[in-house]
């Protein structure tokens, strides 16, 4: 059997025993290591997750496997301290209806935070 093409033609990528969904991600992981083995920047985190609410309800997907629904989240694909200040990163080739969406949540939900595209 052949292995199935991604629908946005991003290549599976591993380092470090971790695997990134696009080549994209995984050089930019390996930027922002250095940048942190350097002192530039902390408390690098993979994968951050946001759970999305609204007026302090949470925004829940509801399901067949879900009838009571869950709660939406936004993962980002890094976030880290650069002095003061929490950057929050996607590594992103194609930016699709439901991205755009959710990241407009989570800049709605937390004043000051920005996500930065990569």
């Amino acid at each position: 059997m052949r292995a199935r093409r991604n629908k946005y033609g991003a290549t599976k990528t591993t380092i470090d025993g971790i695997t990134f969904a696009s080549k994209k991600e995984a050089n930019r992981y390996c930027e922002l290591r250095l940048l942190q083995k350097a002192g530039e920047i902390t408390h690098l985190e993979l994968q951050p997750a946001f759970k999305l609410a609204i007026d302090g309800r949470p925004v829940l997907i509801r399901s067949r496997g879900f009838p009571n629904g869950r709660q939406a989240k936004y993962v980002a694909d890094f976030a880290y301290w650069d002095g003061e200040k929490r950057v929050v990163e996607d590594a992103k080739g194609f930016r699709t209806d439901t991205y755009k969406l959710k990241k407009a949540i989570v800049e709605a939900m937390y004043p000051g935070l920005r996500v930065v595209e990569i």
